[in-house]
């Protein structure tokens, strides 16, 4: 089983690539995840606001690999914005979204805080 510094490296780094994506190209995902809206400049600036948010809790995880205590306080951040994700999908009526946005959502956002959540265990041990 590879080392906890090694799960929660590759964990930050898919985190940082996907918030770089984020801010590089907002609406390849912002159209699949919340439609059409997705495409309108307003909501690409929270999209990029998203991923400034992915590349800061990855930033911060990596910076604190060797501090237990300080990572686990980033690991959590990371489950918490995670989760906010997954709720906040739930929000407007599944008409106004894509087919599968909540499906999408939950599985990415549910996952990463599963995955999340289990490196916050071994490093809390």
């Amino acid at each position: 089983m590879p080392s906890t510094r090694t799960l929660t490296t590759a964990f930050a780094l898919s985190r940082l690539l996907f918030g770089v994506g984020l801010i590089a190209a907002p609406n390849k995902l912002s159209a699949r995840w919340i439609g059409e809206d997705g495409e309108r400049g307003p909501v690409q600036v929270i999209i990029r606001g998203l991923g400034a948010r992915d590349i800061a809790l990855s930033a911060g995880a990596l910076a604190c690999l060797r501090n237990d205590d300080q990572l686990a306080i980033w690991l959590a951040g990371a489950i918490v914005a995670d989760l906010t994700d997954v709720a906040s999908i739930f929000a407007p009526p599944a008409s106004q979204l894509p087919d599968n946005a909540r499906l999408g959502t939950v599985l990415l956002g549910g996952g990463a805080a599963a995955a999340g959540a289990a490196l916050l265990s071994r490093v809390k041990g």
